[in-house]
């Protein structure tokens, strides 16, 4: 039976330019070269290592790794994720640590696909937590904090170390979730994942008097709900509620919802 095709992948920004291209001054616009040949501006010399910030093309087969190493920050959303062909010469940093990435001089840019996927295979699902269910929530977590942080405090305690009857703690679940992701070669997609869960809880919370101490249990809630979303469809509602914090809403809330 013929191997199927290995597919690599690059991601960028919303302009298509290879980020780190950008800073070494020697941008790469892959939305300007679709199905054409581009040979890298600045190659090193002694492959393959860094002589500048630039100095090979940076590609990966594990979809879920390819927002490692981009040099886009702070963490946005969208990017855009293209499919590409090494060409030439290829090489790795080491081949028993880093198999899901590759190196070259030369690439064909072969297509824009779906950016959802550098989240994971729910990334859309991932999005639409990030976008519309956290915004909606970060308040209302911010708000039972400080209306009564000593008991929040101990629910958090409990939710982390114990869980509840219907779900695990909250350790196990986040310690289980970077397992996971890391079996799948997602650990960058949840790593991105949890940056933007936070900095949609900073933005919803940003005109508001929250206290610290809230701002960090909205961000526990936050990147826990959108892991969740990222596992959907591998973990059973007993390791999900327990991402989620299923239990730590307060009765006002509960019973507001």
């Amino acid at each position: 039976m013929p191997r199927k095709p290995v597919t690599w992948y690059i991601a960028t920004p919303a302009d298509g330019i290879i980020e780190m291209s950008r800073q070494a001054g020697t941008p790469v616009n892959l939305a300007a070269h679709v199905g054409k040949v581009i040979d890298h501006p600045n190659p090193c010399r002694a492959k393959w290592y860094d002589e500048s910030r630039f100095s090979y093309f940076r590609m990966v087969k594990r979809v879920g790794e390819v927002l490692e190493d981009t040099g886009i920050w702070p963490v946005t959303w969208p990017v855009r994720l293209w499919s590409v062909e090494p060409l030439g010469e290829t090489g790795n940093w080491s081949q028993r640590y880093y198999p899901y990435r590759l190196l070259s001089h030369q690439i064909r840019v072969l297509e824009e696909t779906d950016p959802h996927l550098a989240l994971g295979p729910c990334g859309r699902d991932v999005v639409s937590v990030v976008q519309q269910e956290i915004p909606e929530r970060a308040a209302r977590w911010a708000a039972d904090w400080d209306a009564d942080p000593e008991g929040m405090s101990n629910r958090k305690w409990n939710w982390e170390q114990c869980g509840g009857p219907t779900c695990g703690s909250g350790r196990w679940a986040d310690s289980l979730a970077m397992s996971v992701s890391h079996n799948h070669r997602e650990s960058a997609a949840q790593t991105w994942i949890e940056h933007l869960a936070r900095d949609t809880v900073d933005h919803t919370l940003a005109d508001t008097d929250a206290s610290m101490m809230a701002r960090c249990y909205a961000y526990s809630r936050a990147t826990g709900l959108a892991v969740a979303a990222q596992h959907q469809n591998r973990f059973e509602p007993y390791i999900l509620d327990a991402l989620r914090g299923v239990g730590l809403d307060s009765s006002a809330a509960v019973a507001a919802a």
